[in-house]
């Protein structure tokens, strides 16, 4: 069944063209590698898909719904319930402690701050992370801040989670635990997928993988579910 799903998307940035009638679609549980060249679309294709950037035409599907013809409050309360999101630099607030960083989408939903560091430090244990709740970023090491950053992203329990570049500031045996620890978690959800990368590596931890060239989702590898 689809959950998500970009129609003939179309988006530029004054002049330049980003994307130029893209299509893709995710089934629930479904992990999707969107590779391809710098400047091909990958990320602004990911990001209207996740109801960040509106396109300037075409249509994109989440659970039924239209979310490009939905106000701002509408997508923003859609991020923040049922979409997680994890970013190449993790991108984690300096001055909150780790478990802070993984309770913040939590707090920002509105729950009380001891049950939202409680389910927090949950992930702590699943990912590795043990003893280090109360380190800030500064103190954490490139990995361990993205695993963060990870648990951060999961901890709502998201339909969808959308990564763009998680293993790009990584070496590539942590990139590796990272990926691995992306796609346990993911699966023991349900999680749906969406993840932008330019690394083969990275794409084969996918159920499929599709190319971008020039705004358009042109080439797709055969569904490797089940292999």
């Amino acid at each position: 069944m689809t959950l998500i799903a970009a129609k003939d998307v179309v988006v530029s940035f004054g002049s330049t063209p980003a994307l130029r009638g893209a299509d893709l679609s995710a089934s629930r549980g479904e992990i999707v590698a969107i590779m391809g060249p710098s400047g091909s679309g990958k990320s602004t294709l990911l990001h209207s898909l996740a109801g960040i950037l509106a396109p300037d035409s075409g249509e994109i599907w989440f659970d039924g719904r239209r979310v490009d013809t939905m106000g701002e409050p509408e997508r923003s309360t859609l991020r923040r319930e049922r979409f997680g999101f994890v970013f190449q630099f993790g991108q984690l607030v300096p001055e909150l402690t780790a478990e802070e960083n993984v309770a913040l989408p939590l707090l920002l939903g509105g729950q009380r701050r001891a049950a939202a560091l409680r389910q927090a430090r949950a992930w702590f244990e699943r990912l590795d992370l043990e003893g280090l709740e109360q380190r800030r970023s500064g103190e954490l090491s490139g990995g361990q801040a993205q695993r963060v950053a990870l648990a951060r992203g999961l901890v709502c329990g998201p339909e969808i989670l959308f990564a763009d570049e998680p293993t790009g500031a990584l070496d590539s045996l942590t990139g590796e635990r990272v990926m691995e620890l992306l796609v346990a978690s993911a699966r023991e959800h349900g999680t749906t997928v969406i993840l932008v990368t330019h690394e083969p590596r990275v794409a084969v931890y996918a159920d499929r993988e599709v190319i971008m060239r020039d705004g358009l989702v042109n080439t797709l590898t055969p569904d490797r579910i089940g292999s």
